[in-house]
């Protein structure tokens, strides 16, 4: 059996961006949501609290290292960066996966996941409102967005498949209707600066069902634990962003509502989903994904979905669950995806925290030594 090689998203959204400020506020950061963060029905833990590492600010080298040291210390092999390229050469928070290129610092393997999708106000109940829009516009911004990545491919630290630098695609489907030969392309400028070809791999977002092989895909991340989830949410009423600023300003006002008024938040146990998610192939290789807890609460408030009963148990679940999956594969390398290093306002977090500390990640560095 290869070695295990254990690949955490990193959200890159903790340092302001004029963009952000315009759109929720001066200073504002993920952390903003993190901190304000209440609890919505007895017993539910918010706000959540970073504990060794605190309210970073990832302009700043020393968090960078020291959140490297950690991720290396507990078994894991490389950080998959969240790339915001919404065509035309817009990006968004490309600043710290500069600032690593350029610094040659943290000397820690990394990739992109390409997140190609949307941004709404659909965090704060302003569903409608398009903050960015993703876009496919031409063959000229296809050649910008690879001349862009080039650098990064070509840096040692880079994870690649062979030859071959490793791309995540977040969503296949909205890159196949807005240009199915995307991919093809992008292979062809790999091939003509140097590289055997890319690796590229879709997400976790869409059903393993798909044909991503035709699509173009080397690799997929498991839809198993979505899959698991999925009937537990579906049907769920969503909040407009009129009851939701209602609410609010009955909050200011300090007006209470009554018990048989207030929103329900949809909640799932862990455990059970844990026991019925089945790592099954698609048509190209498939990795599985574990994923450490949830409560995107801070972000979404009442139209938010929280996974109660987590814990190291249930994580060390589905841990197993995914190394024998892999035992089973000849793939070209074993790739084990965590979710997430750092999603603090969705919950979703292997960086200590002040209630569970190091209690998550200790559990892949346990599976990894044996």
């Amino acid at each position: 059996m290869k070695k295990i090689k254990p690949l955490a998203f990193y959200l890159p959204q903790y340092h302001p961006i004029p963009e952000n400020d315009e759109w929720w506020g001066k200073g504002f950061t993920e952390w903003t949501n993190v901190g304000k963060a209440k609890p919505l029905f007895e017993g539910h833990e918010q706000p959540i609290c970073p504990a060794d590492l605190g309210y970073y600010d990832l302009r700043v080298p020393e968090v960078r290292e020291q959140q490297a040291q950690m991720a290396r210390d507990y078994g894991i092999h490389g950080f998959i960066y969240y790339h915001y390229w919404f065509g035309n050469g817009k990006q968004l928070l490309e600043r710290i996966a500069n600032e690593v290129l350029e610094t040659g610092k943290p000397d820690f393997p990394f990739c992109f996941c390409w997140a190609n999708e949307t941004w709404s106000g659909i965090w704060h109940g302003l569903t409608s409102k398009i903050l960015a829009e993703q876009t496919y516009p031409s063959d000229e911004d296809i050649i910008s967005h690879f001349n862009y990545l080039l650098p990064f491919f070509k840096d040692k630290r880079y994870i690649k498949v062979d030859n071959k630098p490793l791309l995540m695609i977040y969503c296949p489907e909205h890159l196949q209707k807005g240009d199915p030969n995307y991919i093809k392309k992008f292979r062809k400028l790999a091939k003509e600066n140097g590289f055997d070809d890319l690796y590229i791999m879709a997400s976790n977002k869409q059903p393993d069902e798909l044909d991503y092989d035709s699509m173009g895909y080397d690799g997929k991340v498991s839809h198993a634990f979505q899959k698991a989830w999925i009937p537990y949410i579906q049907g769920k009423e969503y909040i407009s962003g009129a009851q939701y600023y209602k609410r609010r300003l009955k909050g200011i006002l300090g007006i209470k509502e009554k018990e048989k008024d207030k929103p329900k938040v949809r909640t799932q146990d862990i455990a059970l989903i844990a026991d019925q998610m089945q790592y099954t192939n698609a048509n190209v290789e498939t990795f599985p994904m574990v994923l450490s807890n949830w409560d995107n609460t801070p972000r979404s408030g009442y139209n938010g979905v929280i996974l109660t009963n987590n814990s190291p148990l249930v994580f060390r679940k589905q841990l197993n669950k995914a190394v024998e999956f892999l035992s089973k594969k000849d793939h070209s390398e074993n790739f084990l995806i965590l979710k997430s290093w750092n999603e603090w306002a969705e919950g979703n977090i292997l960086e200590p925290d002040l209630k569970n500390g190091f209690s998550y990640i200790e559990e892949v560095k346990k599976i990894i030594k044996e």
